[in-house]
């Protein structure tokens, strides 16, 4: 991988990892609804993705319950989590959504899990339940909840985007963001209150931070990320992803001064383990001379 993709790729990183920090800062401190804020993001996704919704993909109720599963279910659970949970615990348990992806594809596709993903899956769910450990003992409090409910609606959503072919990136986020705008739109208005006075107390915060969340993140990291995959195999891209939750982690210290002592060091350490074992194919699994080799080509 040339160093100008690479370097595009650590910044993609950087940027879905900044958008949880974003999120923690306007949800959790300047008071924004959290579906309130999602909704305003797939507002502004639709409206700057709208040239490229039709010709609408056949079948469209498969496409439109897919944008759903990928879009509305897992950015609106995990904004509610942000409310209170760290955004570095929300990235390593985040990492479920992968060992989530395989079982499903497992159960539902009836594909086969080699012995090398499940000891990862394994690894992943170990590393997770250290991350949510408590000194009092296990403790799934309602944030991670969501975070974990976010992960598995995600990873339903990927397991049936791989019947759907000829989806151009662009279509895809346009139908991404209507598909979600609506229901998000009914349940803010049912389920939440105080979407005026954040926007009486906060509104160049709030907007700044849906404009990042919708143009930077879903319309131009996205856009860009899509594109690298079209170039370089996945089994290469995949581990390199790792850097999401590492820079989420290190944001997170830095910036919402999350605590990050031993037992979360040691659980993201196992989780990430885990996703890296199974992101590699088999031949890379062992050493990482080859993946490294890679990335200087």
């Amino acid at each position: 991988m040339p160093t100008r993709d690479f370097a595009l790729l650590a910044a993609i990183c950087l940027v879905w990892a900044g958008n949880n920090i974003v999120s923690k800062i306007i949800i959790a401190h300047f008071g924004a609804p959290p579906l309130f804020y999602a909704t305003a993001r797939f507002a502004l996704v639709t409206l700057l993705t709208l040239p490229w919704l039709l010709p609408a993909p056949r079948p469209l109720g498969r496409l439109v319950l897919i944008a759903l599963l990928m879009g509305a279910a897992p950015f609106g659970l995990v904004f509610m989590g942000l409310q209170t949970t760290a955004p570095s615990s929300v990235a390593i348990v985040a990492q479920l959504g992968l060992p989530i992806s395989i079982a499903l594809s497992a159960i539902l596709l009836g594909e086969h899990i080699p012995l090398r993903r499940a000891v990862g899956m394994v690894l992943t769910l170990a590393g997770v339940v250290l991350v949510m450990w408590d000194p009092a003992g296990f403790r799934l409090g309602p944030g991670l909840l969501f975070v974990v409910g976010s992960a598995a609606t995600g990873a339903l959503g990927a397991v049936l985007m791989k019947g759907a072919e000829g989806v151009r990136p662009l279509t895809f986020q346009a139908w991404v963001g209507l598909a979600g705008v609506v229901p998000l739109a009914l349940l803010t208005t049912t389920l939440e209150h105080g979407q005026s006075a954040v926007l009486a107390s906060a509104p160049w915060q709030f907007c700044a931070a849906v404009a990042f969340s919708g143009i930077v993140v879903s319309v131009v990291a996205h856009t860009a990320y899509f594109g690298l995959i079209q170039r370089y195999e996945v089994n290469l891209l995949q581990p390199l992803m790792l850097m999401t939750p590492l820079a989420n982690i290190a944001l997170g210290v830095m910036i919402t001064h999350d605590h990050f002592g031993f037992r979360m060091a040691v659980g993201s350490a196992v989780a990430l383990a885990g996703v890296l074992i199974i992101a590699l194919p088999a031949g890379q699994a062992g050493g990482f001379r080859r993946l490294i080799g890679r990335l200087g080509t």
